[in-house]
């Protein structure tokens, strides 16, 4: 039990270090590294997309993830967009700002990554 534990432990590691291996580009930030409320561009795979209203406005949610951390990119008004799905790689641009105590980036610029 301990070494299959262990092994997708490792597996986990594996995969951020590939992540930031892949995602690291001239003028892209590493998430973990971003600053706050100015523009940055980012670059990662979406782990999860979900449709959650926010204020009685249709919102469309997902987590990227680049390997060194985890930023919230929310569109407002969009209840889907194509090519916005799990497991897609997506470079976006915007401000960071915290919401609940999360990093969100809303309304981003975003071209989607072959």
């Amino acid at each position: 039990m301990r070494d299959r534990l262990s092994a997708w432990a490792n597996n986990d590691s594996l995969e951020a270090r590939d992540l930031q291996e892949a995602y690291r580009a001239q003028d892209v930030y590493a998430i973990a590294e971003a600053p706050d409320r100015e523009k940055v561009r980012l670059r990662g795979i979406l782990k999860t997309v979900t449709l959650r209203p926010r204020g009685g406005v249709p919102a469309l949610e997902a987590e990227l993830f680049d390997g060194t951390g985890v930023v919230t990119v929310v569109w407002l008004g969009r209840r889907r967009i194509a090519g916005i799905v799990p497991g897609r790689s997506i470079q976006v641009a915007g401000r960071i700002g915290a919401y609940d105590g999360a990093r969100v980036l809303y309304n981003p610029r975003y071209e989607l990554i072959p």
